[in-house]
């Protein structure tokens, strides 16, 4: 039996542990909508790292092109990192706060 194999039920359970252990269907939908939060908080965070990956790599292509004008585009690259930054905030306080 390979580690994945044992190891998936505890995931599973680890994922949704008051879903799983819930008495009344009640207590298991309120958890059940938590996760779902948790989940897209995660999701937030997952799109704004990608996002800002690729800022980093356009800012350093067209560093790499025009090395004159870096920066101003490191200026850019920040402002535009901010601006993800704190739509992922607002993202995930908004699913913490659901």
């Amino acid at each position: 039996m390979s580690l994945i194999s044992k190891l998936l039920p505890v995931g599973v359970l680890a994922a949704f542990p008051a879903t799983a252990l819930a008495q009344t269907a009640e207590a298991a939908g309120a958890s059940m909508g938590k996760g779902l939060a948790v989940i897209g908080g995660g999701l937030a965070v997952l799109g704004a790292g990608i996002g800002i990956g690729l800022i980093g790599k356009g800012a350093t292509e067209s560093m790499a092109r025009q090395p004159e004008v870096a920066g101003k585009v490191q200026i850019a690259a920040i402002i535009l990192a901010v601006f993800i930054e704190g739509a992922t905030l607002f993202a995930v306080a908004a699913g913490f706060l659901s």
